[in-house]
């Protein structure tokens, strides 16, 4: 609850409440729904706007008995979802990607570990970054979100949860809830800050007379993934949005005096050309992990490439059947994973081996430490193990703290070379 009361430049009077558009409703202009908002008054009630609802602000730890208040949504709803996904763009499958396990694994670690905290992937132009991300949506698990919420909430984690749908549980109402994967929403680098944050959707305002607040890109990626292609591109204006959604978990929206808060919790992935520009120091240090990339030097296996690209594009739907299986195989392994993660155990001498390699290496903070942590445990549950060994470590102790090392303009060894020395050093 601490990240969810910040700070805000003004209160606001809610007189009356109106309620949320539904996506089935008639009457509604547009398939995205809006939170509807009262004008702001000059006096203060000690209430504040989340998510379009005004909400006392009391001291202390609220706690939210989640029970007995959801229900499925009907299989009509179910059905239309299913259509939609069929009429989707083709991707690349995830199985068919040739090489770059480094990569890979990265993103497979974030998607049975979200708190790993994203991955920032570095490498020459046209070595698969960005389709090996996108490839990843087929394999993404599904979540249970509150049918028509924009925030995409969790209807059993009130931490999850938008404003709007903490209310109405408190009210003790059924919320319609549906099971759908994860989502990537890509952020273009020429967004606005408006479709980034959210903004108040001014036809509303004009045409009805109320003002109505319209979820942006951070609203959709809650609880999945947001993908900045380019991200060393990005404008400073943008990377600061990114950088306070990413330590608070919430994203807060001002605008025409109001203060609207709802949660932006996603895994956050990047990729980019070193040689087109470094990125923010501040930036790099909210990425979980970093993955290298190289040009394929060997001359069959880029003959191998080309040729599978090439059946894609000519055949993408026949493409995709011959590695049915082997997605299959793999999303069940990831699956599997997620559900034994928190069974999975490492030893606390191998704890202070880690943090030793960090101290040594003069790593600044101790998101290094927690990541390397996070990103064992996840390994060891995609290997179907319940204990973490020192060779689960000695694998992703380089992408956690890689890029986590102070800057020397002189040192021509990699810095995931020096991170692997260390850590031979220190486990000896």
């Amino acid at each position: 609850m601490a990240g969810l009361l910040g700070p805000s430049s003004c209160a606001a009077l809610l007189s009356s409440r109106l309620p949320c558009s539904s996506p089935s409703s008639p009457s509604s202009s547009s398939s995205t729904p809006k939170a509807y908002l009262l004008p702001s008054l000059s006096s203060s009630s000690g209430k504040k706007f989340y998510g379009g609802i005004g909400i006392p602000i009391k001291k202390g730890r609220s706690h939210f008995h989640v029970s007995n208040v959801a229900t499925e949504a009907s299989p009509t709803e179910k059905a239309q979802r299913v259509a939609a996904k069929g009429n989707q763009r083709p991707v690349y499958p995830f199985a068919a990607i040739v090489g770059q396990d480094e990569m890979k694994l990265c993103l497979l670690l974030n998607v049975i570990d979200p708190k790993i905290g994203g991955v920032m992937i570095m490498g020459d132009r046209g070595t698969g970054k960005s389709t090996t991300v996108r490839s990843l949506v087929d394999l993404l698990p599904e979540i249970k979100v509150v049918y028509g919420d924009p925030f995409n909430s969790d209807p059993e984690d009130p931490e999850a949860m938008g404003m709007e749908v903490r209310e109405s549980i408190l009210r003790g109402e059924e919320l319609p809830t549906a099971t759908t994967k994860i989502t990537m929403v890509d952020l273009p680098l020429g967004a606005t800050e408006d479709r980034v944050c959210g903004t108040i959707d001014i036809e509303k305002a004009l045409t009805e007379g109320v003002k109505a607040f319209e979820p942006g890109l951070l609203a959709k990626a809650n609880r999945g993934i947001l993908y900045v292609d380019e991200v060393n591109l990005l404008d400073d204006h943008l990377v600061d949005v990114l950088l306070d959604s990413a330590a608070s978990g919430w994203n807060t929206v001002e605008r025409e005096g109001i203060s609207i808060s709802h949660p932006a919790r996603f895994i956050l992935i990047g990729s980019g050309n070193p040689e087109e520009g470094e990125l923010r120091p501040q930036l790099l240090d909210r990425f979980g992990m970093h993955a290298q990339v190289g040009t394929v030097r060997d001359a069959e296996l880029r003959v191998k490439i080309v040729e599978e690209r090439a059946r894609f594009d000519q055949n993408p739907k026949e493409f995709r059947t011959t590695y049915d299986e082997e997605q299959k195989k793999l999303q069940d392994q990831i699956d599997a994973a997620r559900s034994s993660l928190s069974s999975v155990q490492i030893d606390h001498e191998l704890r202070v081996k880690i943090s030793k390699v960090c101290a040594e290496l003069n790593v600044d903070g101790l998101r290094g430490d927690i990541v390397t942590n996070r990103a064992a445990k996840a390994l060891a549950a995609l290997k179907g193990r319940d204990t973490v060994s020192p060779e689960d470590i000695a694998t992703v102790i380089p992408n956690c703290l890689r890029h986590r090392l102070r800057k020397d303009p002189l040192e021509s060894i990699d810095s995931g070379l020096l991170v692997i020395e260390k850590f031979y050093e220190v486990f000896s």
